[in-house]
């Protein structure tokens, strides 16, 4: 029978998933407005001051790379420090280089420069955020919030698309820096005011102490008066280890460089595709290319549920079959002609449906899994750090191919990657992670 401490500590811990679960979600989603927001302001940037697609891909190309870098770094830190002071501060100045942004005028060294250092502040906000959920909830409701989480920057995504067509259309392309910008800064404090980075830090039990069903009063202070605990760190040497000796991390980190080609590419060269080749106005090329992340969120969904139904709650079976069809889907892309709208809607939603899924698996659940929570930060660092060298990749070397060669070319490049994707995930099909002391 249910203890009258017992049903508090339920009670408590309900309120406060619910709180931190909506407030990392809302931050997070708000990172891409500060991100994203330049897929939309391209075009703009390109007629007024007359640069290349290369040279602009090579802007597009700095944000990936230090990202990549940051994440590396970040991931660790995430483990160390938590998301709460690693989030405030990678939004709060993110947003600050948004305005400078603004004002660069067309000087491409001090863009690439700008967007560089908006990518390493960007870094801080996915590894602690894939942390904060699996301090906050145990194993067998990680696949269900992981789906959540992941949807933030789908719906993220659109939202800052969305907002910057409209801004664009309305005020210029530097507006759509600045706004997004106004409206993080917010947000940066929000979190630094309200996040929590562990159930031990507001005096519950932690994740593995309730599974455990330990509810007295060493477990949980809610009642009395004594110093909450906080969230172990188990130190630098065992984190990195857990990501450097783990073959299944290294190659989810793998799968994830070729995903992020085709993602990437989709997600920096769409709108300008729609802007030329299919002849819709920027602003409408904006909000068309929303279903790339509208569809996403539902994809994101519909893996964390096949995962549990069909597969045992493994993740690598989901991924390897929807990359293939990400990769079919992206061939035939290319081949709807210009002015069918409808179908390449379909399709353009296809795609991101595909994309998704298989991307919140490798940067959300599948870190969880084989870091555990201890090294949840690190693993989703390591992993997305690898991801985004393969983003930075495609930023340049997408520019190049359609510079080059043509559109054709490009979207090769991005069929191929996802194809070696689902390649990659195939080879973990029945791969299960190892139990051990954290969840």
């Amino acid at each position: 029978m249910e203890t009258k401490k017992e049903a508090e500590i339920k009670e408590s811990y309900k309120y406060w998933r619910k709180r931190i679960f909506l407030s990392i979600w809302i931050t997070y989603a708000c990172f891409y407005l500060v991100r994203v927001n330049m897929s939309i302001a391209l075009p703009g940037i390109m007629h007024e001051f007359g640069i290349s697609k290369t040279a602009m891909g090579l802007v597009l190309s700095s944000l990936f790379f230090v990202y990549a870098a940051g994440q590396f770094i970040n991931g660790q830190f995430g483990d160390k420090f938590g998301a709460r002071k690693l989030i405030s501060v990678g939004l709060i100045v993110s947003a600050l280089i948004n305005l400078v942004f603004s004002l660069t005028n067309g000087v491409l060294s001090a863009m690439m420069l700008l967007w560089g250092l908006n990518g390493y502040f960007q870094s801080m906000g996915w590894s602690p955020s894939v942390k904060t959920v699996a301090n906050w909830f145990p194993p067998k409701r990680r696949a269900k919030f992981s789906s959540l989480l992941g949807t933030s920057y789908q719906i993220g995504n659109a939202a800052s698309w969305a907002l910057s067509g409209f801004i664009v259309g309305l005020l210029g392309w530097r507006f759509a820096f600045v706004i997004p910008a106004a409206i993080c800064l917010f947000v940066g404090i929000h979190w630094a005011i309200r996040g929590r980075n562990a159930p031990e830090e507001v005096g519950l039990p932690t994740v593995e102490e309730e599974e455990n069903g330990k509810t007295d009063k060493e477990a949980a202070n809610i009642e009395i008066k004594v110093k909450v605990k906080t969230d172990h760190h188990i130190g630098f040497k065992q984190t990195l280890k857990i990501c450097l000796f783990n073959r299944a991390i290294w190659t989810v980190a793998f799968g994830l460089f070729f995903l992020n080609i085709v993602r990437y590419g989709f997600l920096g060269w769409a709108p300008t595709y729609m802007f030329e080749v299919q002849k819709a106005a920027i602003s409408i090329a904006a909000y068309k290319a929303m279903a790339l992340p509208i569809a996403g969120s539902l994809g994101a969904l519909f893996a964390g549920w096949a995962s549990y139904k069909f597969f045992r709650n493994r993740k690598a079976p989901v991924s390897a079959v929807m990359l293939f069809m990400l990769g079919a889907s992206a061939w035939l892309y290319l081949r709807i002609p210009a002015g069918d709208w409808v179908l390449s809607l379909i399709c353009l939603m296809f795609i991101g449906f595909m994309t998704y899924g298989p991307h919140v698996m490798m940067v959300t659940s599948m870190p969880m899994d084989l870091g555990t929570r201890k090294a949840a930060a690190s693993a989703a660092g390591f992993i997305d750090g690898w991801g985004y060298i393969g983003a930075a990749l495609t930023g340049v070397a997408s520019g190049w191919l359609i510079d080059t060669f043509s559109w054709n070319a490009a979207f090769d490049f991005w069929v191929l990657s996802a194809f070696i994707a689902g390649i990659l995930m195939l080879t973990l099909w029945k791969h299960q992670p190892k139990k051990g002391e954290y969840c």
